[in-house]
């Protein structure tokens, strides 16, 4: 019988680490944008690693969406900005949501296409 532990094995989250994390995620829904990951990866970095790893993917995820809203900005001068912002919008919707479900499982749901500026 093999009595080694698991190399993926990760502590599970405490107390309300995972409504944090989840909050985190969802916090553009809640119109806070990403001042509340940023909070809470500024307060919470120390006392769970957990915590502080999905803050900082919502942080991140946050930032680069408001980075291509930016950015599609003049292009819906020329029509073509207005279909992509709603990609963008519903886009980010849907992934935010897959991300507080994968925190509300225990997880860090790592975002596609997102710029890591908060190490």
């Amino acid at each position: 019988m093999d009595t080694t532990p698991s190399v993926e094995a990760v502590a599970s989250p405490k107390g309300s680490d995972k409504i944090w994390s989840i909050l985190c995620h969802l916090s553009a829904l809640m119109g806070v944008g990403f001042l509340l990951p940023l909070v809470v990866y500024l307060a919470m970095r120390q006392e769970s690693e957990y915590v502080a790893d999905n803050a900082r993917e919502a942080l991140n995820f946050h930032i680069t969406v408001l980075i291509y809203a930016i950015c599609l900005v003049p292009l819906v001068f020329l029509i073509i900005g207005v279909p992509l912002m709603l990609v963008l919008g519903v886009g980010s919707l849907i992934l935010a949501v897959l991300a507080a479900v994968r925190a509300s499982d225990g997880k860090c749901y790592h975002y596609p296409l997102t710029l890591r500026l908060v190490k």
